[in-house]
């Protein structure tokens, strides 16, 4: 990829890409570091996290931290409280990102917004994500099913009255999903924790 001279045709590549990119992927696209620090000084861009940029015109970020920590880190999850949050189905605010890596994997680290990082077995990552489009970037979060199993699973690190509480809100504004809290339950091997609040539901 030939090197982009002219401002314009840079800002282009950003929009034809949603308005945000990655250092990486600007460079890919032959945007060079100093044509981005010049977007960057005359308003065009804006840095939103480390090596991360977007357009200035875009609408501001409903979410920055989910989008912030998508954007640095596409293969982690968003899990417990701040799936729970994402849900709608705690009334905790977290001051942290709560993500699940691999357990083999490397922990990722930001400096802003903070993180809370959890390992998971791999049957316990892979179970249960789903993408959700949030400022037009895909995050990986798992589903309220899976939070609750691996909420039950972490309590002793989040807190009881924070998973009882999620349960009574899931059973109060989503469809009670036995079958998948079951499966997940099994996966996270919180089973018999979760089944005497299962069987007052059935």
């Amino acid at each position: 990829m030939s090197e982009i001279k002219n401002m314009h045709q840079a800002e282009n590549i950003f929009r034809s890409h949603g308005g945000q990119l990655r250092m990486s992927e600007a460079i890919e696209h032959g945007i060079s570091r100093y044509m981005l620090y010049s977007l960057r000084d005359k308003g065009i861009i804006e840095q939103i996290s480390r090596g991360v940029y977007r357009l200035a015109e875009l609408p501001p970020i409903s979410n920055p931290d989910l989008v912030t920590v998508g954007l640095r880190f596409p293969n982690a999850v968003i899990c417990l409280v701040s799936a729970l949050a994402y849900h709608e189905i705690t009334t905790q605010i977290p001051h942290v990102v709560f993500v699940a890596v691999p357990r083999s994997s490397r922990p990722p680290f930001l400096g802003y917004p903070p993180l809370s990082v959890h390992r998971f077995s791999d049957p316990a990552f892979g179970a249960g994500i789903e993408e959700h489009q949030i400022d037009g970037v895909s995050i990986k979060i798992y589903s309220p099913e899976k939070t609750l199993a691996d909420c039950f699973k972490f309590r002793n690190k989040i807190g009881m009255d924070v998973v009882l509480e999620a349960w009574k809100l899931y059973k109060v504004r989503k469809q009670v999903n036995l079958k998948k809290l079951l499966e997940y339950a099994k996966i996270c091997r919180v089973k018999k924790i979760m089944l005497p609040y299962l069987e007052v539901s059935i």
